[in-house]
């Protein structure tokens, strides 16, 4: 998932093409459905984007009552209002009292604590939890930024990799050298610094013994000569997410497990990711037969193509069993993001994916 942030944008507004009293305001290039009139191109307004859980107050504020996702109805989710996608809420309300719009959107300020905006987080099911223990020594994940929100992550032209984006959960293996401990954790978990217990019913644990990640984060330790290795990869399947790609998370020899992204830890410099050429490199060296998400583009950066790339069926399978869920793009040499302050590195999101019925968000 992205961060939350409820910030201040300077808007272009388009046409509706379906309705005369409606138009679109556009951030970066998320489109949300506006009354006419309300804003023009030029004008600064608050946006809270999807996944945010408004207060009673705000949602009144916006005449928003009953009109939210969610079982108390104040979630926000992607929507289509008259054949047009909108993402997010575009607004002005009175709760951000006198702000300088102009000088909030230049400083990036965040107005989601003022506001009562927090973050939605799904319930986890049972076989990813368990019992937690202190782990200052995992590598942690981190938040994946959509492209759509900051579209100048990447400068065109700029080489890049687009990988597939499975819709299962993120599951985190950190290597200790010196310990030859092993840490195993979700993203949420994992946020806090916090590993889950060795348990044959953890769906982490499963994959990582199936897959044998032990022995290959042992083996990368050795070859690159560094205290500590990350491997993170998604594990899927059916009682995991909505989409499965014919795998069971349920059974220990047909759970699914794509490994997308490593890292690792030396003493003066705590996290280096690998770029995909080392990834590719590595693991070829070590003959590891681990799976890997698929690549679904190489080469310049081109934000139409990405767009279009973002859309369709899955390739997990070959069968176009699924929706595809999106992609995750990367430079091909790894770099800090200005826009982000930190990695660069970003995703697209499918409106297909986002539009469809009783999906699941599981962290």
């Amino acid at each position: 998932m992205s961060t939350l942030k409820v910030t201040v944008e300077r808007l272009v507004v388009h046409p509706h093409p379906n309705a005369d009293r409606l138009e679109l305001a556009q951030v970066g290039l998320y489109r949300a459905v506006v009354a006419k009139g309300q804003f023009a191109t030029g004008d600064y307004a608050l946006y809270i984007p999807e996944q945010a859980v408004l207060p009673d107050v705000l949602i009144e504020e916006l005449g928003l009552t009953g009109k939210l996702a969610g079982g108390a109805r104040n979630r926000v989710k992607i929507v289509r209002l008259r054949g047009e996608v909108s993402q997010g809420i575009v607004c002005l309300p009175a709760l951000i009292g006198e702000v300088d719009l102009a000088a909030a959107a230049a400083a990036g300020t965040d107005f989601a604590e003022l506001l009562g905006v927090t973050k939605w987080a799904p319930p986890v099911p049972v076989s990813m939890s368990g019992q937690v223990e202190s782990a200052p020594e995992l590598i942690r994940w981190i938040d994946v930024e959509n492209i759509a929100r900051y579209p100048e992550i990447f400068t065109a032209g700029e080489h890049v990799i687009a990988t597939e984006k499975i819709h299962g959960s993120a599951c985190l293996f950190t290597y200790d050298r010196a310990s030859d401990r092993v840490l195993v954790s979700s993203k949420g978990i994992g946020a806090q610094n916090l590993a889950i217990a060795d348990s044959d019913a953890n769906l982490y644990w499963r994959a990582v013994r199936r897959f044998q990640l032990p022995d290959i984060a042992r083996k990368l330790a050795a070859t690159l000569d560094v205290d500590r290795v990350a491997l993170f990869g998604e594990v899927y399947g059916a009682g995991v997410q909505d989409l499965h790609y014919g795998a069971n998370a349920g059974q220990n020899d047909t759970i699914g497990y794509a490994l997308f992204d490593i890292a690792v830890g030396t003493e003066t410099d705590p996290r280096r990711w690998l770029t995909p050429a080392e990834i590719d490199v590595a693991l070829e060296d070590l003959a590891a037969d681990i799976p890997r998400v698929p690549v679904l583009y190489d080469g310049p950066y081109d934000i139409d193509t990405l767009l279009q790339l973002a859309n369709g069926t899955e390739t997990i399978t070959g069968t176009a069993t699924n929706i595809r869920e999106g992609l995750v793009v990367r430079p091909a040499t790894e770099r800090y993001s200005e826009i982000l302050g930190g990695r660069a590195i970003g995703k697209l999101v499918s409106p297909a994916y986002l539009l469809r019925k009783d999906g699941t968000e599981y962290e």
